[in-house]
C-alpha cells in the first residue's frame, strides 16, 4: 500500500485543466510513466504498459508555445496505439472529432513492405475524458465504441476504438465504497473530485488503492508545491481561457449583428432565432 495522501492543507492544481493533465502524465519520470500506464490500462480494460510518448510537442517544460497540443499520443510495449486527452470544455462536435482522430490514428501506421499485411496493424484507442457536459442519455460514465452492424448488433471485430469518460456522471460512483469501484471508475472519481475538499477522504481511499492514481498524485503534488511551475501552468490556462472567451465573444457579436440586420429587413423573430441561435428575448433587445 502506498503512503501518498492529501491532507487538509494540500491545494492541488486541478488535473482537469488540459495543460495540467498533460504535465502530470508526460514528465518522463518513472512516476509519470506508471501513472499513464495505469490510466490507459484502466480505461481500455487491458493491461497496457506505455513504452513511449510520440510527438510530445512542445516539451513538457516549455509551456510558452501558443500552438501547444494537449493530447497524449503514446505506444504500448505490444505496439498498440493510444491517444488520450482531457477535454475541459468539450465542443458539441466532439464525437465527430473523435471519429476523425481515431481514423487518423489507426491509418497512420506504416505497413508498407513485402513482408507486411493488414493483419500487422495494431489496435488503436482514441480516449477522451470529458470534464463537462453529458453526451449520452444513459447514466454510464464509460462508453466504448467500435464498428458494428447496427441492425443485427454484430461487431466487425476491427482494431480501432473510441472510448469516452464523462466525468459529469461520476456522482453516483463517488458514493460507492472504493472496494466496489472498477479501475476506470476510480480514475473518474479522482479526476472529478480531486479538488473537492468535502471528498478528500474518499480521494485518499482511491489513492491508497490504485497505484497509478498514487503515482499521478505524487507528480501533481510536486507540481502544485512548485510555485514557479504552478504559476506557469495557471498562466497558460489563463491564456487558453482568454482566447476561448475572445472567440466566443466574436461569434456572439457576429450573431447579434446578423440578427439586427434581419430585423431591419422585417424577417419574423422566430425565423431569426432559428437562423442565429439567439433567443427571442435577446433579439427583442436589439
Amino acid at each position: 500500500m502506498n503512503t501518498i495522501y492529501l491532507d487538509e492543507t494540500d491545494d492541488p492544481v486541478n488535473i482537469c485543466y488540459d495543460n495540467v493533465f498533460k504535465a502530470v502524465f508526460t514528465r518522463g519520470t518513472p512516476e509519470s510513466q506508471a501513472a499513464l500506464s495505469g490510466l490507459v490500462s484502466a480505461i481500455t480494460g487491458r493491461s497496457l504498459s506505455v513504452l513511449s510518448i510520440t510527438a510530445n510537442e512542445p516539451p513538457v517544460y516549455n509551456i510558452r508555445d501558443r500552438q501547444i497540443r494537449f493530447d497524449i499520443p503514446c505506444k504500448a510495449v505490444n505496439g498498440e496505439l493510444v491517444n488520450i486527452e482531457m477535454s475541459l470544455n468539450p465542443d458539441t462536435f466532439e464525437m465527430v472529432r473523435l471519429e476523425f482522430l481515431t481514423g487518423k490514428l489507426f491509418t497512420g501506421q506504416d505497413i508498407r513492405g513485402s513482408d507486411k499485411t493488414y493483419d500487422d496493424l495494431k489496435s488503436a484507442y482514441q480516449i477522451a475524458i470529458l470534464a463537462k457536459g453529458r453526451f449520452f442519455a444513459d447514466d454510464s460514465f464509460l462508453h466504448k465504441f467500435e464498428y458494428y452492424d447496427s441492425d443485427r448488433s454484430i461487431a466487425l471485430g476491427g482494431r480501432s476504438r473510441i472510448i469516452t469518460v464523462e466525468l459529469s456522471k461520476a456522482d453516483r460512483s463517488v458514493e460507492k465504497p472504493v472496494g466496489e469501484m472498477g479501475g476506470a471508475e476510480m480514475w473518474a472519481v479522482y479526476f472529478r473530485y480531486l479538488t473537492d475538499r468535502s471528498k478528500r477522504a474518499k480521494i485518499n481511499e482511491v489513492i491508497a488503492r490504485e497505484e497509478g492514481i498514487a503515482m499521478a498524485s505524487k507528480v501533481l503534488i510536486t507540481i502544485s508545491k512548485d510555485e514557479v511551475e504552478r504559476a506557469r501552468l495557471m498562466s497558460e490556462y489563463k491564456y487558453e481561457l482568454d482566447n476561448q472567451s475572445k472567440l466566443v465573444q466574436a461569434k456572439r457579436e457576429t450573431r447579434h449583428e446578423i440578427a439586427g440586420n434581419l430585423t431591419k429587413l422585417g424577417i419574423p423573430v422566430t425565423q431569426i432565432a432559428q437562423a442565429t441561435g439567439l433567443s427571442i428575448e435577446d433579439i427583442a433587445k436589439l
